[in-house]
Formats: C-alpha cells, structure tokens, sequence
C-alpha cells in the first residue's frame, strides 16, 4: 500500500515556540546534547518544549538499526561521550525540570547495549537535581539482562520500553529487533523491581489490524506494563515505511478505553500522542493507581 496519503486536519502540528522552546532549543545546540523531539521529528515538540519540557537522548544521533518507520539516522556511532550524564543533569537542573525523560539511539556496538551511560544518567540528575523525577525509555540491550538489572539498581522513577508495533510486522519495521524479547525485558523489570511502574509505546497506522493491537496490549499488561501509549504513525519521509491508514481521534478513544478495560493504569491514546508525551501526568496514574 504505497499510494500517497492525505493528512487528515487532526494532525495539523504545532512547530516550535516562545522563550521556554528556544531555551530548550539553546541548551542542546550549546552543550552538543541531543533531544528525541528534534531527531525523530516528534509532532509534540511545539507543546512540549513551549512548556519548558523535553526528552533528551542519550549516547549520540546515530542508530546501530535501521527501522523501517523512525527518523534517526543509521550508521555507526562514535564512541559514548564520558562527560555526556553531567551534561543532561545540568541542563535538567538549570531548567528546573521536575520531571525528565531520558532515550536513547539503539547501541548494538556496546556489550552492555548503553546500560552504563543510563546507570551514570540517573547518578547524575540525582545528584544535580534530587527533586526531579527520572523516566528512563531504553532500547533492548540485545536481550543482555544483566546490563537491565544495573539500569534498574540506579533506581530510576519509571523504565519505559517501547513494542512499538505488533508482532506480525516487526520482521517488516523493526530491523534487528525482536517482539518476544520486548516483552521479556517488560517482565524481567516487573519480577526485579515491582515498585518501578513500567511504561510501552504503541503506533497505529502501520498495517495492523484492531484484534491485534488488543491482543497486543493484553500481552503488555500480562507481562508488568502498567502504562501506555498509542499514536498515530507519520511516515518521516517518503523512503520510510508507507502510512496504511489514519486513524480517526474517535478511534483513538475507543482504544484508550480497550486499554483500559485490560488493566493499564494509565492510557494516553491519540493522533499526535508519543512516548513521553504527558509523562509526568502518566507517572502519577500509575503511583496513585498502585497506592489506591
């Protein structure tokens, strides 16, 4: 299904703006930090960074993968940056951030797949700002548990990992990735930290049908995701993988409602939604939804 889509007038996106965007904005261009919002095109960028939020990533611009539907650049990366944890702490602590999410490009070149450069990430933020929040969203490690058990002794708020798609169309989308081990790292970080909530990101519009999209976040909630989130898939540009079908806003309700009925704490679903879109809201759901 190549034909070429129209976009429909929900996702009209807001660009960038104001002093808090350009402050943002200013921080990553002077500390060479990067920033998911920027790299992968992000359609919340406007709000998010008009509100003085963000989500740095970690461990350079550049992907060891190549999935079919994401916007970062694929090559070879440079070598981690040792002073990059102070960096992001300092920009978190001097935009008074109280909430912060943290990503990073896909690291297959690294034994650990990245773990170290998040262990000294959360270390960092705590000691620069110990009242900010830390959402961790990590790639799979290449199934390297041990590396996932040192991300989770660093103690983060929240550890998010994204399925992003359904099972059938991973050998489609997702190059180098694998489905099953998702949802093992999902379980393994619920049976080793049960008071860490655990967080998975979803995209409508890539070929998947309803049943599987439920059936897919019934297979997230029976293994420890207490929060979720679905969005609309927007092709970067025309080389990426084809947009199959928009989703209506209507949709996109009934599908929070699906989710909700299954058992996550917390859905955030919506054409423009992403991963860390609403984060610290999210996070609250599940704390209060634990407590209650």
């Amino acid at each position: 299904m190549n034909e070429k889509r129209r976009k429909p007038d929900w996702l009209k996106i807001r660009l960038p703006g104001g002093a808090k965007a350009a402050r943002i904005e200013n921080w990553h261009r002077r500390q060479g930090l990067h920033s998911v919002c920027a790299s992968a095109a992000c359609p919340n960028r406007g709000e998010c960074w008009s509100q003085g939020t963000a989500t740095f990533m970690i461990l350079g611009n550049l992907c060891t993968r190549d999935c079919a539907f994401c916007n970062i650049s694929h090559g070879r990366p440079i070598s981690p940056d040792p002073a990059e944890a102070a960096k992001v702490a300092a920009a978190v602590a001097e935009l008074g951030l109280q909430y912060a999410v943290v990503t990073s490009v896909t690291r297959d070149d690294l034994d650990d797949g990245g773990a170290a450069a998040f262990v000294a990430l959360v270390k960092e933020i705590r000691q620069a700002a110990p009242a900010c929040r830390v959402e961790l969203l990590i790639p799979d490690l290449g199934g390297n548990w041990n590396a996932l058990e040192a991300i989770l002794a660093a103690g983060p708020d929240l550890l998010g990992h994204n399925l992003e798609t359904v099972p059938r169309l991973y050998p489609l989308v997702r190059s180098g990735a694998d489905y099953r081990r998702s949802l093992e790292l999902l379980a393994r970080c619920r049976n080793l930290r049960p008071d860490i909530p655990v967080k998975s990101g979803l995209m409508a519009g890539l070929g998947e049908t309803r049943q599987e999209l439920t059936e897919t976040m019934a297979e997230l909630t029976a293994n420890g995701c207490r929060l979720l989130t679905v969005g609309q898939y927007l092709q970067p540009t025309r080389n990426h993988w084809p947009v199959h079908r928009y989703l209506t806003p209507d949709e996109f309700q009934e599908i929070q409602g699906a989710g909700l009925k299954i058992g996550f704490a917390h859905v955030e679903a919506g054409p423009l939604v992403r991963s860390s879109y609403h984060a610290e809201e999210q996070y609250k759901e599940a704390i209060n939804a634990k407590q209650g």
